[in-house]
C-alpha cells in the first residue's frame, strides 16, 4: 500500500518538476495538492496565480486541490493557524506527508520541519541536494513547459517577463543568477507538457507591471524591494 502524502502546490516549474517525479516513481498516493490563496485577491500568495488557473491545473493533472485560505496582511500566527487546520483535515484522512518542491534552502526546509514534524506530518524533498544544474536538467528533458510570471527587479529586468523556460532562458541568465531562481529571482506558471498533464492549460499573460515592497528589518530600518508581475488571466473568464 502506497504512502499518503499532500502535494505543497506553488504551480511552478520546481514544483511541477518534484510532482511529476514523485508521480513516476509511485512510493506515495497524493490524496491532495495544497495551496494557500490570498482570500481578497483569490490568487496564489507566492506566484500570484489565480484560482481558477490553480485549479484548471489540478484539473489537467487528475487530483484534488485543496485550498488555504489567507487573510491579506495576515501575521505568521494566521498562517501557522491556517495549515494546522489543513493538517488536521489530511491527518483525519489517513495523510502522514506533505510533499514540497525545495532544492537546497536549508532554513525553509529547517521552517516547514519545525512546524510539521510535532504535528506528526513527516516532510518529504523529492528534489532535495540536487544543484541547481541537475534540476533544471531534468526539469527540460521533463517537456514540462513554464513560463517566467514574476522577476525581482533588483536582479533583473521585466524583459524576462514572458519568457519560456528552456536552454536559451538559462543562457539568457546573469551570472550571478540561480538559474532555478531558488532565492527568489524570478517566479514561474506551468501550463502543461511533460507526463503530469493531460492538456495544456490556455491563459494570457499582461504587460509587466513593477511594485516596490518597504520591509522593516530587525535592525528597525526600512528596504525596498522590487518586483516585476506580469498578471495572468483565464481566458476562459
Amino acid at each position: 500500500m502506497k504512502n499518503k502524502a499532500v502535494f505543497n502546490w506553488s504551480g511552478g516549474k520546481d514544483s511541477a518538476l518534484a510532482l511529476q517525479k514523485v508521480l513516476n516513481d509511485g512510493e506515495y498516493e497524493i490524496t491532495s495538492l495544497l495551496t494557500s490563496v490570498n482570500s481578497e485577491t483569490k490568487e496564489s500568495s507566492m506566484h500570484h496565480i489565480p484560482l481558477s488557473l490553480l485549479k484548471k491545473q489540478a484539473i489537467a493533472m487528475g487530483l484534488e486541490l485543496y485550498i488555504v485560505d489567507l487573510t491579506p496582511k495576515g501575521d505568521m500566527s494566521d498562517y501557522k493557524s491556517a495549515m494546522s487546520l489543513a493538517v488536521d483535515h489530511f491527518k483525519a484522512l489517513g495523510v502522514k506527508n506533505f510533499i514540497f518542491g525545495d532544492i537546497y534552502l536549508h532554513d525553509v526546509r529547517k521552517y516547514r520541519e519545525e512546524q510539521l514534524l510535532p504535528l506528526g506530518i513527516t516532510v518529504v524533498e523529492p528534489l532535495w541536494d540536487m544543484t541547481p544544474e541537475q534540476v533544471m536538467d531534468e526539469f527540460i528533458a521533463s517537456g514540462l513547459k513554464n513560463i517566467v510570471i514574476t522577476i525581482n527587479n533588483e536582479i533583473l529586468d521585466e524583459s524576462f517577463i514572458g519568457k519560456i523556460v528552456n536552454r536559451d532562458f538559462v543562457k539568457s541568465l546573469p551570472a550571478e543568477v540561480d538559474i532555478c531562481g531558488e532565492n527568489g529571482e524570478y517566479h514561474t506558471f506551468c501550463y502543461g507538457g511533460g507526463t503530469l498533464f493531460s492538456e495544456e492549460i490556455k491563459f494570457e499573460i499582461a504587460a509587466p507591471s513593477k511594485v516596490t515592497y518597504s520591509i522593516k528589518t530587525e535592525d528597525g530600518n526600512t528596504e525596498e524591494y522590487s518586483y516585476c508581475f506580469g498578471k495572468l488571466s483565464d481566458t476562459d473568464e
